[in-house]
């Protein structure tokens, strides 16, 4: 668990307050439960405050103030939907933020800055060492309710922001809450989810029953599903017990699909997210847009071009040398990696940096390699063609190889009305077969939808890693990645204190690799990302070993017992700013083959020929 220095907090205070200005309509004529609510949460706000006051004087004990806490949480779940739709910077930064140290730039400058509010407040006063942090309580409560009395105050007078789709906020919140609220990521102290799931039923039962604008719509099945999800979570509180499949089954999907069909597919969203609200089930092939991490539009996409693409991926005399292809690294067979610890380069005998993740669900990402260099599909690909240790080529060389191919130009003027060759056709052909390489149909995901059956272990892994084990609260769901829900438009990298070898060879060490902190991208030149690596997704991770950016790990049991550790510093090891809670997990041998199991149903390499 980190805190961070409370002068750090006094600089900063009174900054968020000045970096939100919303200009709006006028706040009389929004929803009144919407009004309510915000009110309702000033108000718990300015209590949280003074018991934070009182408990730094020894004037009300901690479980007082745990317990204001909490109510305070539950006021600002029933109106989350809502402010964290509309004001998606200002929730995630100053009113709700992971507690973990992040960049923020200004201007041509970045700063790294400690996080602040609801969720760092939950980890901090739930924490064994709330009685040694009266202090730091006490300044981020104050942080918190200037940030929010300034944003209350503005909308009084300015108004809130109002998208076209009044149904979209609602379905979002339910991708929130089953990917951020149910796996503790968004309650790491107190692990209140349930009642906290609870809440925000509440707050959408509310909103849609007080609005004029639902009256268009049969309501009675959504508030049928809304009181009976309220009554089940009011049972089913036990952080550790509670089901998350039958969550998910009868509460979560159904409640999707419904308010999906009142609004049709209308998205405010297209822009920011990349969410597709088409969708019916978090669990099918177009729950994301692929085409919202690439350059390349799904109108300009076609078979034409994608196999053109695939050729390219093939083609060895793409490279300086003639030697290698994309698919050296990312070979079909291996759910397109290359099983090695670390990649081959184009010199016999030498290795490039990291291993070769998968490229199975790879376009699902906004930042992409293990230090997040590359900003788009695109631009991962020019990385490999000038890197010397790859490719090392250029656009003007490939060009001038493929234009002399006339097999080349057959394809090209298949895929383009006017066959042009030149660097941007070359990417979105490459864009496409890569982007393709996406699926949802494992046996997990088809489970998910009621289409088969799973094993009773991988039943209980599922639960072992959305619950106990805490692998989701980095591993999101549905993708399990590190891309963050519910917007999906932007990537997690985590420092784990991975070791050069398993944790059963002795002596440990961590890896020398420092990951993002060396990457070319200047303004996260920070000690935040020293040995930080993207957190990958852990589909199709049953055929994609060795584990880890250094390939160190050979098993899953290997990895499994790194993580229920507590990763390196839980080891032992000196860490810096180890993301990953040092805490160990505690869990079973038993348990560790049940979240293995649910590794396993993983699998789903249906896509592997493109046509």
């Amino acid at each position: 668990m980190k805190f961070y220095p409370l002068a750090v907090l006094f600089v900063m205070l009174g900054f968020a307050v000045m970096s939100f200005n919303p200009s709006h309509k006028g706040f009389k004529n929004e929803n009144s439960v919407i009004h309510q609510g915000l009110t309702n949460f000033k108000t718990r706000l300015s209590q949280l405050k003074s018991n934070a006051y009182a408990f730094s004087e020894g004037k009300i004990t901690l479980e007082d103030l745990r317990k204001t806490l909490k109510e305070t949480r539950n006021s600002f779940k029933e109106i989350e939907f809502y402010v964290a739709y509309h004001y998606p910077e200002f929730t995630k930064t100053h009113l709700n933020a992971a507690p973990l140290f992040h960049i923020e730039a200004a201007g041509t400058t970045s700063y790294t800055l400690p996080p602040e509010g609801l969720q760092v407040l939950d980890e901090m006063v739930f924490s064994d060492e709330a009685e040694e942090k009266k202090e730091e309580i006490k300044t981020i409560t104050d942080f918190l309710f200037n940030s929010y009395a300034s944003f209350y105050l503005s909308s009084i007078k300015n108004g809130l922001s109002k998208g076209n789709n009044k149904t979209l906020p609602l379905r979002i919140e339910l991708i929130r809450i089953y990917s951020l609220g149910v796996t503790g990521f968004d309650t790491p102290g107190s692990l209140n989810s349930s009642e906290e799931a609870l809440h925000a039923f509440s707050g959408m039962k509310k909103y849609i029953q007080d609005d004029p604008y639902f009256k268009n719509y049969n309501t009675e099945k959504a508030h049928q599903l809304f009181t009976a999800g309220i009554k089940y979570l009011s049972e089913n509180t036990d952080f550790e017990k509670l089901d998350r499949i039958e969550f998910y089954k009868k509460y979560i999907q159904p409640l999707y699909e419904e308010l999906g069909s009142w609004d049709g597919t209308t998205d405010d969203l297209k822009e920011f997210s990349g969410w597709n609200p088409g969708s019916k089930n978090l669990f099918s092939s177009d729950f994301l847009n692929p085409y919202f991490y690439t350059l390349l539009k799904k109108d300009e996409d076609n078979e034409a071009l994608r196999n053109l693409g695939k050729q390219i991926f093939y083609d060895q005399n793409v490279s300086g040398n003639g030697k290698m292809s994309c698919a050296t690294c990312h070979l079909p067979e291996n759910a397109f990696t290359d099983l090695k610890s670390k990649s081959q380069s184009n010199v016999d005998g030498k290795t490039v940096l990291r291993n070769s993740p998968t490229l199975y669900n790879a376009v699902f990402a906004k930042r992409f390699f293990y230090d997040l260099r590359a900003f788009y599909l695109e631009q991962q690909a020019e990385h490999v063609i000038y890197n010397k240790d790859e490719f090392n080529t250029s656009y003007d060389n490939i060009i001038k190889k493929i234009n002399a191919d006339p097999e080349y130009k057959k394809a090209f003027k298949k895929a383009f009305k006017k066959g042009t060759i030149n660097r941007e056709n070359f990417s979105k052909a490459l864009s496409s077969y890569v982007a393709s390489l996406y699926s949802y149909e494992s046996d997990f995901d088809q489970f998910m939808r009621n289409e088969k059956e799973i094993s009773d272990d991988a039943k209980k892994g599922f639960n072992l890693f959305m619950g106990k084990a805490n692998c989701a609260t980095c591993h999101f769901a549905p993708n399990f990645s590190g891309l963050v829900p519910p917007f999906f438009n932007e990537n997690e990298s985590e420092v784990l204190g991975v070791t050069i070898k398993p944790i059963d060879q002795k002596p440990l060490a961590l890896d020398e690799d420092k990951g993002r902190i060396n990457s070319p991208v200047k303004k996260e030149n920070s000690w935040i990302y020293e040995n930080s690596f993207k957190t990958v997704t852990v589909r199709n991770v049953a055929l994609t070993k060795p584990y880890f950016h250094n390939g160190a790990f050979s098993t899953l049991e290997e990895v499994m017992e790194f993580y229920n550790e507590g990763g390196g510093e839980g080891l032992g090891l000196k860490m810096k700013n180890q993301t990953l809670a040092a805490d160990k997990l505690n869990l079973s041998s038993t348990e560790i083959q049940q979240i293995i199991a649910f590794l396993n149903s993983l699998t789903d390499i249906s896509k592997t020929k493109v046509k």
